[in-house]
């Protein structure tokens, strides 16, 4: 949600609808969305797909801003998974765990959800045979939950996912094929599946395939010494790259484990796995008719937006898995319509 990508195609459209008259036709190469071709007077020029942060210009309206997200599959509930790390050196994020676990609990829909905790050693994942917590029970029951579960040294959380959903039996008897998947690592340490994923990408396969469009990804993590919050910056070797590029693969959520509340990227992933009916904008629209929204690439007309709030309300909702772009003009000097200059100190993502 919220990304700063957009289709080339997007940013014609975007362009011409703003502006009128660009003299551009759009080719998509071979069929495929990989490469694509601007065909300008006298040539043909090949681009890349993606254009990433955000869109070079500045014009009379202000800098153009893209928001986005990927619209969830309709489904009935949710099955969730916290694979944490059990080494050692994680006791001291125990509160911080308890109190994200929580916050989830309390976030999610009244029924219709299912979580369990496991092991990142996949020894111990495949194996677990807790029955899962279900709307009704409170923190005392997350607490006797973590307690009791296996605990084992490796640090493979791709591979204990893979374990549990795949091999463990007692999974079988809980877990919900017509039902949305969230899982959550946990982990101070970099993921060092080499069983079924020693490589990321065949990770991102894999999940990519279950649950019909509906699996999410969290990750609770180090991340780089540059973003870090911890007070002694993290090893290179312990950033959870490979949890990151996963998640961000699956435009999931990533929450720093030095962090002292995980509450707020808690909320965000749970909230992930609700429709989108609206979407407030990062940043306060300068112009209200520049705002375009594209869904899979196509101007869409569907929304009205609404300036007290900054936010655009689809009259017609956004099927599911449909990708979703807002793109629109904001003040760079007043990004959030405060009145004073103030630096953005925002990605976007």
């Amino acid at each position: 949600m919220k990304k700063t990508l957009l289709t080339i195609a997007t940013v014609v459209a975007f362009i011409t609808g703003c502006t009128g008259g660009i003299d551009y036709v759009v080719h998509y190469g071979d069929g495929e969305r990989e490469t694509i071709y601007v065909e300008v007077p006298g040539e043909t020029i090949e681009v890349p797909t993606y254009v990433e942060v955000e869109v070079p210009g500045e014009t009379d309206h202000g800098e153009i801003w893209v928001d986005s997200f990927d619209q969830p599959q309709s489904v009935d509930g949710v099955d969730i998974l916290w694979i944490i790390d059990t080494s050692g050196s994680m006791s001291r994020y125990d509160p911080e765990l308890i109190a994200g676990i929580e916050a989830m609990m309390n976030a999610l829909p009244e029924s219709g959800w299912r979580l369990a905790m496991m092991s990142n050693d996949p020894t111990r994942a495949v194996t677990e045979a807790q029955f899962p917590l279900v709307p009704g029970d409170d923190i005392a029951d997350a607490m006797d939950m973590y307690s009791v579960m296996g605990r084992g040294a490796s640090e493979e959380g791709f591979d204990s996912a893979y374990e549990y959903i795949m091999n463990n039996s007692y999974a079988t008897t809980w877990m919900r094929a017509d039902a949305a998947l969230l899982v959550v690592f946990v982990s101070d340490e970099e993921d060092q599946s080499n069983a079924w994923f020693s490589d990321v990408n065949d990770f991102k396969s894999w999940y990519s395939s279950l649950r019909g469009g509906s699996a999410f990804l969290a990750s609770i993590v180090n991340v780089s010494q540059t973003d870090s919050v911890c007070l002694s910056p993290p090893s290179p070797i312990d950033v959870g790259d490979r949890y990151m590029e996963a998640t961000n693969h699956f435009s999931g959520v990533v929450v720093d484990i030095c962090a002292e509340d995980w509450a707020p990227g808690v909320l965000d992933a749970s909230n992930r796995l609700e429709p989108y009916e609206s979407l407030e904008l990062t940043y306060v629209v300068s112009d209200e008719a520049t705002i375009r929204v594209f869904i899979n690439g196509v101007l869409n007309w569907d929304w009205h937006y609404q300036a007290s709030d900054n936010t655009v309300y689809f009259n017609v909702f956004p099927g599911g898995n449909d990708h979703v772009e807002i793109a629109y003009h904001y003040d760079p000097d007043d990004p959030y319509g405060t009145g004073t200059e103030q630096d953005t100190g925002d990605t976007g993502a």
